[in-house]
């Protein structure tokens, strides 16, 4: 009889490997099962009784995800990135026995995706579409929505993130009432100011002229998240008259030209927020992502009007507000005692004295934004920093802040997030995050601080031990160099994201060193890397693209370069690596560390590793990536030697 030592994992009785595989992912279920045959039987068992399905960190194929997606009568949330399916996987999604759905990146699915959720999916109780037939060719039919509504009765979450104003508008309305009475929770990617106004303004109840109050359209609505053409008086009013349980409103607009008076949000509409008392988190965005564009109609006299009825608002967030001044932020911040979480962006009037007194407030606020606020100095974060709770603090593109901030900064020992893009901060400065904030960081961004150079790196993490830091963005530092990622290299933090675009130092070196970063007490070599952005930089050649290869990043999964170092090499990179995301044209990888405050910005990574989704990939032929790699060699020989 073989000692316990001796024996092996798999050859634990089957019932007590089951239980423990129903802890682990679904990735790492599936990596297991290739290990041996009893752990091949076990996972295929369990994967027939699971009760949750998630697998977001990596977009599989119809083909893969067809044999872990048996019958399951048991399976309640499913999870799944869809940028490599369509229509023809909607079986596999839809499950009658599902409570919760997500599904993101959904651009090549038609409008059949809705109305076949509508039919099969009568119990599902939270629903998350992402980018529904985004892709050329494909559509959504008013009908696919009302299947959709009708079908799903018990619905309390409904997120769209897509473009919802393509349906018929004078049909919408009436679509909108079948939905499920239950419905508290609503999200819409985009919709036209004027349809929310006919949707939230539409009396459909009873007819009888004795019974002249007549309920509206989605009566339990509590939050309302909605991206719009404009904001305006007429819509903010039908809002709140309409939907009277509401506690958490979010409105965002992006304007193409500059709005009529009309089409705006002025101080009257400001006066109309909160009309039944209820609301406790507001946020107002205009966005320039268009044109440069602000809420010229609004001054600090909307913010008096709207504070009167906003003594309970724990989160305020408004960007765009160029007329308001100090004084409409102050009369926020000494009307709202319960006040948690304030975001500002371009804040263009907002100075020092907007926080000159908030010690003399029964305010303990934990997350502060205050972004494209070009006036704040020093002294504003002296003062707001009397808020030892403190757990985010965004001052991205204050660019008047120096070394005296971060002395400021230096004594909060709870902070999370820090975010100090484009301030005017040096190496020797950062010492003062050195003893005690840099322990509790999780995300930190120095973005832009143009002062700084690779001592920044050694001030920061020389010497400092185990690290909480899993989120580092240095880029735009035209000072920063290969030395610098060398003793990056060298502390050993376990990052997850790394950004270094637009640093013209840095090159091969800098990913030769993170590529073989250790980061593990017991001696492994392996860089941890989930995202590494490295757009840009000026040093980057062909000869980066061998570390880029298996089995160098292993967990990595976003990955930015310059398409013209080599497009060969990159496409190839891409085919080789099929579930890592390769973007070479500058766009931004990853989310954004503030809009994902309320988490405290922690990720909700699978714990897999690429060798894991190697493992994964039964529809991916041996040969084929062997090609990949031939051809990645094969560029590599186009190139002219580098010397």
């Amino acid at each position: 009889m073989a000692s316990p030592e001796e024996v092996r994992l798999d050859q634990l009785p089957h019932a007590l490997l089951a239980t423990i595989m129903t802890k682990l992912d679904v990735a790492s279920i599936c990596s297991l099962a290739t290990t041996a045959s009893t752990f091949r039987s076990c996972a295929k068992h369990i994967l027939s009784f699971l009760p949750n399905f998630h697998l977001i960190d990596v977009a599989p194929s119809g083909n893969l995800l067809t044999p872990l997606l048996p019958r399951n009568p048991y399976l309640k949330s499913l999870k799944v990135d869809c940028d490599r399916l369509d229509d023809s996987s909607i079986s596999l999604l839809v499950k009658p026995s599902l409570h919760e759905l997500s599904l993101y990146n959904c651009s090549d699915f038609s409008g059949k995706l809705l109305s076949e959720i509508g039919t099969q999916c009568k119990d599902l109780r939270s629903l998350y579409l992402g980018s529904v037939a985004e892709k050329r060719g494909r559509s959504i039919h008013i009908s696919d929505l009302e299947e959709l509504l009708t079908g799903c009765s018990q619905l309390e979450v409904l997120i769209l993130m897509f473009d919802v104003s393509l349906f018929l508008r004078h049909n919408l309305a009436r679509v909108w009432a079948s939905a499920s009475e239950k419905l508290t929770s609503l999200e819409i990617g985009y919709i036209s100011s004027v349809t929310v106004i006919e949707l939230f303004s539409s009396n459909l109840g009873s007819h009888q002229p004795l019974n002249p109050i007549q309920p509206s359209i989605l009566p339990g609505i509590q939050k309302l998240c909605l991206s719009v053409n404009y904001i305006t008086d007429a819509m903010v009013n039908t809002i709140s008259k309409g939907l009277v349980f509401l506690t958490h409103l979010d409105l965002r607009d992006a304007p193409f030209v500059e709005p009529r008076i009309t089409f705006d949000l002025t101080n009257a509409g400001l006066q109309q927020i909160n009309q039944h008392g209820r609301l406790k988190h507001l946020s107002l965005i205009r966005s320039q992502e268009f044109i440069i564009c602000y809420f010229r109609r609004v001054n600090d006299l909307g913010l008096l009007l709207m504070a009167d009825k906003c003594a309970n608002m724990e989160s305020i967030c408004l960007g765009g507000f160029c007329r308001v001044t100090d004084t409409g932020i102050k009369t926020i911040l000494h009307s709202c005692s319960r006040l948690y979480k304030l975001k500002v962006t371009h804040g263009t009037q907002l100075t020092d004295l907007v926080f000159h007194d908030i010690s003399a407030t029964s305010l303990t606020l934990t997350h502060v934004s205050l972004r494209w606020c070009k006036l704040l100095t020093n002294h504003s974060v002296f003062s707001l920093t009397s808020n030892k709770e403190l757990k985010v603090l965004d001052l991205r593109d204050c660019r008047s802040l120096g070394d005296e901030a971060l002395r400021a900064i230096g004594i909060l020992l709870r902070l999370k997030i820090l975010l100090i893009d484009g301030s005017d901060i040096t190496d020797a400065g950062l010492s003062y995050l050195r003893s005690t904030v840099i322990n509790s960081l999780y995300a930190l961004s120095l973005r832009g601080c143009k002062r700084l150079t690779d001592k920044c790196i050694t001030v920061l993490f020389d010497g400092c031990g185990k690290l909480e830091l899993r989120d580092l963005d240095l880029s735009n530092l035209p000072n920063l160099s290969d030395n610098g990622v060398l003793e990056l290299a060298k502390s050993r933090i376990p990052f997850l994201d790394l950004r270094m675009r637009q640093c013209p130092l840095i090159g091969d070196t800098s990913i030769m060193a993170l590529a073989s970063m250790m980061t593990d007490d017991a001696g492994w070599y392996e860089s941890g890397l989930r995202l590494l952005d490295m757009y840009n930089c000026g040093g980057i050649t062909p000869l980066a693209f061998r570390w880029l290869k298996k089995p160098y990043f292993p967990r990595l999964k976003w990955l930015g370069v310059t398409g013209s170092v080599n497009r060969d090499m990159v496409d190839a990179l891409a085919r080789s690596r099929p579930f890592l995301y390769v973007a070479c044209n500058g766009e931004e990888l990853g989310p954004d560390p503030c809009d994902m405050s309320d988490g405290l910005y922690t990720h909700d990574y699978d714990e897999v590793d690429e060798f894991e989704q190697w493992l994964l990939e039964a529809d991916i032929d041996e040969a084929d990536i062997e090609n990949d790699d031939e051809e990645m060699v094969d560029a590599e020989n186009e190139e002219e030697p580098i010397m």
